[in-house]
């Protein structure tokens, strides 16, 4: 024990920051911590990381020298910790390395960033300040080289035998962790968070390497994959619109959980319940937003190409250059002019370069608008004024075009000014989702305003209006809240699955066929069945989705995070419920669901690392199977 003194700073700083770290896993991530094995894990996972971080000071030999390496490594951790954690707060998800390159955006995210803050957060940091007095309270003494190298030697060899014992319990807990990581929660649950940044590290660094050594062979096996698994085509809708005018509009953070619901006696979206009604909109009310961490890119992403964006980050910044097949680029080859209205910045989200990669005609970003006073709102625009001036801009757009409006009001953290509140707030203790009914209810009054523009106008009757959800609004930190609203006691990841549903509403005017299509689908699905709708043939394009109004259409909706929903099954957290009932199955029961979702998952992933669509035109016809449509 004598020769343990000069590290009495050293052992210190390693037992504090692993307490730390283990009570904050516990208290600011949601990572279903219940079993022994599971609280086991928990503390094992960072003291493997630790032991080789903290290690490396044995090689100081100036005490000095050591304390300063052991602060500096504690401050990196407590950054890399404290900046998972406010990510977390925003995302519900972790940081991975595609996402460092996303910091233009940071300064756009204003009160959004504020109001996951708080003061109390400098106790995040709290075993910096303690080292650091024991540092100038304790006098730390010399060694000799024999003793630092042999404490370097055990602490690689604790750190070694630590990640063992860890991995076995880990692969114990959920088999193939490694292989199949689509949940980041999972990983960080199993690995913890240092562990987790190294397994980004290289898997990052792997599929940098894989990108160059791509070939042409690798689309071949996943068109063949997505030729095989197509859905035939509904052949009484297909071209029953040819020629129309398509308006997609992107309705930001808006969940179904508020579509013909009141909330404390107020109607919350009156014009879009009257859709749900409507003789020309085809209702689909089991619609699922399948984004990741791009949120409104991610959406855009999917609804352009058909498969999922990435699972490391935002495609639109991580693989903005690559080459894409989307629908845009295969519109406008069909004579539309293409066109996304969003009244920001048009570098937000690296915008202006991915829309030239999708094959977008024209971006009318912040600078095609005229923001009156009383009309800016956080992000950009209001939305009412917003539809007012992008209802112009359509009018003078050639015919026939294909536009996305992207919608800013109903944006985290939900704020209005007092004119617009057009309902009181709720009165939960989450004052996210007491404002977000206001919001939500100035989106719906915002729609309604844009309808009547295009009339108007004089577009409307020609057109197919596509309005979408792009990702959920209210995430699971506000559980208790929205389990106040919901009527229920408390909600379970399966509560939270369910509750990933968005509207998607298809109004075709004049088309009196109008219904709620109750069959379950996801956003994956928009590309195909709108080019259906045009009559443009998506038989030899690389997607996943399926036509909405195919019969053949199989109901499966595979997550980012790999959860998975079916009409009868829902998988989220590694367990499977039936949907029916809510109650848990055994796990064979999704298997069926787990083929379709891991290979739609690892194609799209292959599919946008690998920039493998940059040999599409060369080898479109190459797919042996018989074509379905």
């Amino acid at each position: 024990m004598r020769n343990l003194k000069p590290y009495n700073i050293l052992l210190l700083a390693l037992v504090a920051v692993w307490v730390k770290t283990v009570v904050i896993h516990l208290m600011s991530f949601d990572l279903g911590i219940e079993t022994f094995t599971q609280h086991l894990i928990l503390w094992l996972s960072p003291l493997s990381f630790l032991c080789l971080a903290f290690g490396v000071a044995f090689l100081f030999k100036k005490a000095r020298n050591r304390n300063l390496y052991i602060l500096a490594t504690i401050l990196v951790l407590d950054i890399i910790l404290y900046g998972n954690v406010g990510f977390y707060r925003f995302y519900t998800d972790f940081v991975t390395i595609p996402v460092l390159s996303q910091t233009s955006n940071f300064g756009d995210l204003g009160s959004s960033i504020a109001e996951i803050l708080s003061w109390t957060d400098i106790f995040f940091f709290i075993d910096f300040f303690i080292v650091a007095i024991a540092i100038k309270l304790v006098k730390d003494q010399q060694d000799t080289f024999t003793f630092r190298k042999r404490f370097a030697l055990a602490s690689i060899a604790v750190a070694g035998l630590v990640f063992a014992v860890n991995l076995y319990y880990a692969e114990q807990e959920r088999p193939q962790l490694l292989t199949r990581s689509f949940d980041r929660v999972l990983l960080v649950k199993n690995l913890g968070v240092y562990n987790y940044h190294l397994y980004d590290i290289y898997t990052q660094t792997k599929a940098s390497t894989q990108r160059a050594m791509a070939n042409s062979d690798e689309l071949v096996e996943i068109q063949n994959y997505a030729t095989a698994n197509k859905a035939s085509i509904n052949e009484e809708m297909f071209g029953k619109y040819e020629g129309r005018n398509v308006i997609f509009v992107s309705m930001e953070s808006l969940q179904s959980f508020v579509i013909n619901q009141e909330m404390n006696g107020h109607i919350v979206t009156p014009f879009l319940n009257s859709l749900t009604q409507d003789k020309d909109t085809y209702y689909f009310s089991d619609f699922y937003h399948q984004t990741g961490l791009g949120k409104t890119s991610d959406s855009e992403f999917i609804v352009e190409n058909g498969f999922l964006g990435s699972g490391n980050g935002a495609a639109f910044f991580t693989n903005g250059e690559n080459t894409y097949t989307g629908m845009s680029g295969v519109l406008s080859d069909n004579g539309y002019y293409t066109s996304v209205l969003h009244p920001n910045n048009k570098s937000f989200w690296n915008r202006d370069r991915m829309y030239q990669s999708l094959g977008v005609d024209h971006f009318y970003d912040i600078d095609a608008y005229t923001i009156g006073e009383g009309q800016s709102v956080g992000w950009g625009m209001k939305d009412i004024p917003f539809f007012e001036q992008s209802a112009q801009i359509l009018a003078d757009s050639p015919q026939p075009f294909a536009s996305r409006l992207i919608t800013l009001t109903n944006h985290h953290p939900f704020e209005l000014d007092e004119e617009d509140k057009l309902i009181p707030e709720y009165d939960s203790n989450s004052g996210t989702l007491n404002r977000y009914f206001q919001t939500v209810r100035y989106m719906d009054e915002s729609l309604k305003v844009f309808f009547e523009q295009l009339k108007t106008q004089g577009i409307y009757d020609n057109s197919i209006i596509v309005m979408y959800g792009d990702h959920y609004g209210i995430s699971e930190l506000h559980h208790k809240a929205m389990a106040k609203y919901l009527g229920k006691e408390e909600l379970t990841a399966y509560d939270h699955a369910l509750l990933q549903s968005v509207p998607l509403f298809i109004h075709i005017p004049g088309s009196n066929d109008g219904q709620e299509i109750t069959k379950t689908s996801g956003q994956i699905d928009i590309r195909p069945t709108v080019l259906h709708l045009l009559g443009i043939s998506t038989a030899n394009d690389v997607q996943f989705g399926d036509d909405l109004f195919s019969e053949e259409h199989d109901g499966i909706v595979p997550f980012r995070d790999g959860r998975i929903i079916t009409s009868d099954y829902v998988f989220t957290q590694d367990v499977c419920y039936d949907r029916a009932t809510g109650e848990e199955v055994e796990k064979a029961v999704c298997e069926p669901a787990f083929e379709k979702s891991g290979a739609v998952l690892n194609y799209s992933d292959q599919l946008i690392s690998l920039d493998l669509l940059r040999f599409y035109e060369q080898h479109q016809d190459i797919s042996p199977q018989t074509n379905t449509q």
